[in-house]
């Protein structure tokens, strides 16, 4: 057989065989994506143990872990406002078993603020909604105005006097913040802290005249013991636990960034099947009574949906973040 031949004959078989090849291999991936999971799931929580979200994320692992037979394992990676925990999803193998759970402010504030860790458009995969912590507006018991409408007014007479606390540069609050000193056209100072306790601590001594925090047990406990009066809350309606207080909508300021929305997160790549299934089965497990109960005792709402209008969510607040960083010169130091 000459060598011409031979090459023929072995181009031939070769070819014969890839689409053999490559059946199998899809056949095989197909399998792997029907029997996930088919081992234990790492859940990577990207802020401190025995925080709001942290006891969120528990539960919420503890009832997946009934529903897909598999241990979900919580891990905890605290840092640059949740980013450093979806970074270490990002750079998980895209197989449906490292996962994050996060708000979403890394993939709306981070890439409009220097260099993120990661592309929020093409790194990660929104796959669920899981809940919104509502923003309280507070004041503090130096500030003499009862309401919101008189807190803008002591700040329109007294340019600069009114100071708000939040939990830093750049935070949810300080959008917030930015958003209505520039809608009411009033001159509000800034008070960043690195992180919310300090803030909380300094606000119970009076130390300035407003904060904006998340709604949780304790923030409650403060308000009740008239430590803290609140003045508006970022919803889309009013609490339960506070029903005589106005939203922000209500006040005017419907384009207000006020809740912190949180969700399930992958890494780009990890086959739909599996994001399907997964989205799925939190749906299920948001829509259990007693999961709901222990999201609302902490005053956050379950949410839910698909992963499409989830991805839509954020790439809307990213843009409407974009622009308030832009125009009111927001710098990270």
């Amino acid at each position: 057989m000459t060598n011409f031949v031979r090459r023929s004959v072995l181009s031939c078989a070769l070819a014969a065989a890839l689409p053999a090849a490559f059946s199998l291999n899809a056949q095989a991936a197909d399998k792997a994506d029907a029997a996930w999971p088919s081992r234990p799931i790492r859940l990577v929580v990207s802020y401190p143990a025995g925080g709001v979200s942290d006891v969120v994320a528990r539960a919420l692992g503890e009832k997946l872990t009934a529903s897909l037979g598999q241990p979900v394992v919580i891990e905890n990676k605290a840092g640059a406002g949740g980013a450093i925990g979806l970074d270490q999803v990002v750079k998980s193998n895209p197989d449906g078993y490292t996962l994050g759970f996060s708000s979403i402010s890394p993939l709306t504030l981070s890439p409009h603020l220097g260099k993120p860790l990661f592309d929020a458009q093409k790194d990660i995969t929104p796959v669920v909604s899981v809940m919104y912590s509502p923003v309280l507006l507070l004041g503090t018991t130096r500030l003499t105005a009862k309401s919101f409408p008189e807190m803008l007014a002591q700040a329109k007479a007294n340019p600069g006097d009114v100071r708000w606390a939040t939990a830093g540069l750049a935070s949810l609050g300080h959008i917030m913040l930015e958003q209505i000193a520039d809608q009411s056209k009033t001159q509000i100072t800034h008070v960043p802290y690195k992180g919310g306790g300090q803030q909380l601590n300094d606000g119970l001594s009076a130390q300035f005249e407003v904060l904006s925090t998340n709604a949780g047990p304790a923030v409650m406990q403060h308000i009740k013991a008239g430590k803290f009066k609140a003045l508006a809350v970022g919803a889309p309606s009013r609490l339960d636990s506070l029903p005589q207080v106005p939203t922000l909508a209500e006040l005017g300021y419907k384009n207000a960034n006020t809740t912190s929305v949180f969700g399930i997160f992958a890494p780009a790549g990890v086959p739909a099947p599996v994001l399907a299934r997964l989205n799925a089965e939190v749906n299920k497990v948001l829509a259990l009574p007693e999961m709901r109960q222990r999201l609302e005792a902490t005053d956050n709402v379950p949410t839910g949906g698909k992963a499409a209008d989830f991805a839509k969510q954020i790439e809307a607040e990213s843009k409407a973040n974009a622009h308030i960083i832009k125009a009111a010169k927001i710098q990270l130091n």
